[in-house]
């Protein structure tokens, strides 16, 4: 999920090398590659395709995979071209669900009052709808956030009460001509914890080939992301816990009682700005979260309200459950039909396994 470049290793064993060797000496010929390594399919474990590998081969066959290469680089190039335009389709897109979506936001917070047609509501089977008064529907995205099973672990109970206040979610993307990115932008009302209305976190993409070097291209990866600082008012920042904690001044012996802030987790961690590149694994983490809430809450927000949207997750868990017991059940049995053929003839081994 990151751009992080990835090199292989190198050859694992000069056993390995000594046989990439005797298949470069063998001559250029396209049967002749297939013969190698079926001789020794070893030979090819532990390879990339560096200048080290390319050298042993043959020079025919060389000059065959340089032009593989610059193929590879070729198809790169569409493949930035397309990520490109699938960018720009996305941003007109969302164009056309904005108004969808501002109108979700009018309903979710009483500024609009959706009609009996709107809510496919029947005045003889539900008198008393006339008499409703303008509600709004509180803790939505609260609510909504904590049944993403991807958010849910950041969000701590002193969290919550500055997420009841959370009006809306939106993600906005760049504008032609800039480079791709998209931000993610959670609307508050005004509140005791911090001056901020809109809180932000930008993701820019990956979508040009390097010049030097394209064949570390991944696709729509994230270069790097943004986040925004959070004004927190005196006393409410409660992405930290307030320690009292008595020290003794070095000069005069005199004690004194200070107060240290101690980070701790939160929800709100989220807006820092990740230090890009440090750790993979949460480079990779964090963009996963941002990629859920773009794609499928942000759109679909009523369903993860409803909980509709986790009867999808629990069915597709529960069919990758299934797999895996199948896989599993398989393995095992695998594994006793080898077993078991390991004292018999060539002859029967070949009937166990046709069987």
């Amino acid at each position: 999920c990151h751009s992080t470049a990835f090199r292989p290793l190198r050859p694992a064993s000069t056993a390995a090398a000594a046989a990439a060797a005797s298949f470069g000496e063998q001559g250029a010929a396209g049967p002749l590659i297939g013969a190698a390594v079926q001789a020794s399919p070893q030979a090819l474990m532990g390879y990339s395709l560096d200048e080290d590998f390319i050298e042993s081969l043959p020079l025919a066959v060389k000059y065959r995979v340089y032009a593989l290469k610059k193929l590879q680089a070729k198809s790169a190039g569409l493949e930035a071209k397309y990520l490109r335009e699938f960018h720009s389709i996305e941003r007109k897109f969302a164009g056309m669900y904005g108004p969808l979506l501002e109108k979700r936001r009018q309903i979710i917070n009483a500024l609009y009052e959706p009609t009996k047609e709107e809510c496919e509501v029947k005045a003889k089977e539900n008198p008393e709808y006339e008499d409703l008064e303008e509600y709004w529907i509180p803790d939505f995205w609260l609510t909504a956030l904590k049944n993403v099973e991807e958010v849910s672990p950041l969000i701590q109970k002193y969290d919550e009460p500055i997420l009841k206040l959370l009006r809306d979610v939106k993600v906005n993307f760049s504008k032609p001509n800039e480079p791709a990115s998209f931000t993610l932008e959670f609307h508050f009302e005004p509140n005791d914890y911090f001056t901020n209305e809109v809180l932000t976190k930008t993701y820019t993409l990956k979508s040009k080939l390097h010049y030097s070097d394209p064949h570390p291209f991944r696709g729509s990866a994230v270069e790097h992301c943004i986040g925004c600082k959070i004004d927190w008012k005196e006393g409410k920042n409660v992405a930290v816990q307030r320690v009292l904690k008595k020290q003794r001044h070095k000069f005069w012996g005199l004690m004194r009682t200070v107060t240290q802030e101690i980070p701790r987790e939160s929800f709100f961690n989220f807006f820092s700005d990740l230090r890009w590149g440090l750790d993979a694994e949460e480079d990779e983490e964090d963009v996963f979260i941002a990629h859920t809430l773009r794609t499928f809450v942000i759109p679909r927000a009523v369903l993860y309200f409803t909980g509709e949207a986790l009867e999808t997750e629990s069915e597709g868990m529960i069919r990758e459950c299934h797999d895996l017991v199948y896989d599993k059940v398989t393995h095992e049995k695998g594994v006793a039909l080898v077993e078991g053929a390991k004292d018999k003839g060539l002859d029967s081994q070949a009937e166990d396994i046709d069987r």
